[in-house]
């Protein structure tokens, strides 16, 4: 069971200290976000297909929409994570080439001294769990170190094509309209298909060969950005935030919001506030 000790809210992103002794399944998230082990048990990551340790040495990064999922090394075992997510905007406005943007050059990051001491100026503000004007300029300075770091030694690619040619497919365009629009209620891929006027097979492939990710996995990120969303800035109960984004149930609501955010949404709101 994957607990939240504290969630803060900036302006272009936010921080969460979990507590996790269960694996997290392959999911995806609109945001990059940075992964850091803060004690207990040790973890692994998958991302790209590749696995990546998540330790007192190694911390994990992951680009927006890449799909990843989280095990622990000892099975039961608890640990300790700090998680950063962040705003896409941020890379286009932060990185120090364009071609480098809304990516991470690998995984890998490595705890350096001054990753290190940021992390932990960020953990111990979560910990004292007050508002403060610090935390968006904590979290500024640690996202640029690992930023920086994810892409010392890379080759020059052409990530900017790459980047740009995700919305190059009008029919993947159109089908991104139709989920922001029907989020709310389920709508089948063999529908979304037809509305774009491709067979289900030749759609679910063109969708992820430009997103990176399933058109059902889009689908459940975007029903949970919108789930936080309304957990933060309304007064909404559960059940009526669940009965919104149309799960028939609150126990239907709280499965899904687990196995996509890794906490109840109850704990979530328990625990977060805006900076």
């Amino acid at each position: 069971m994957a607990r939240a000790i504290a969630v803060h809210h900036g302006s272009f992103g936010r921080a969460t200290l979990y507590e996790l002794d269960n694996p997290l399944i392959t999911h995806a998230h609109r945001e990059g976000h940075l992964i850091f082990y803060l004690g207990g048990g040790r973890g692994q990551f998958v991302v790209r297909g590749e696995c990546y340790d998540l330790d007192e040495h190694n911390a994990v990064a992951v680009s927006p929409w890449e799909p990843h999922s989280f095990s622990p090394v000892n099975e039961g075992e608890c640990s300790y994570v700090l998680t950063l997510y962040i705003k896409p905007m941020w890379f286009l406005e932060n990185n120090r080439s364009a071609e480098f943007a809304l990516k991470f050059g690998t995984p890998h990051i490595h705890m350096l001294p001054e990753v290190e001491k940021w992390v932990g100026r960020l953990s111990s503000l979560l910990l004292d769990d007050q508002p403060s004007s610090r935390f968006d300029g904590f979290l500024f300075e640690t996202c640029l170190q690992c930023f920086d770091q994810s892409w010392e030694g890379a080759q020059d690619r052409p990530l900017l094509h790459s980047v740009y040619s995700k919305f190059s497919d009008f029919r993947v365009r159109r089908s991104l309209r139709l989920m922001q629009e029907c989020y709310s209620h389920e709508v089948s891929i063999d529908t979304l298909a037809k509305e774009v006027g491709l067979s289900r097979p030749h759609f679910f492939k063109l969708f992820k060969m430009q997103m990176g990710v399933t058109p059902n996995l889009y689908l459940n990120t975007l029903r949970a950005e919108h789930a936080i969303d309304d957990l933060m800035s309304t007064s909404k109960t559960i059940t009526e935030i669940g009965f919104d984004l149309g799960f028939a149930s609150q126990a239907g609501f709280t499965r899904f919001f687990t196995s996509n955010v890794g906490i109840p949404p109850t704990d979530y709101r328990r625990v977060a506030h805006f900076v």
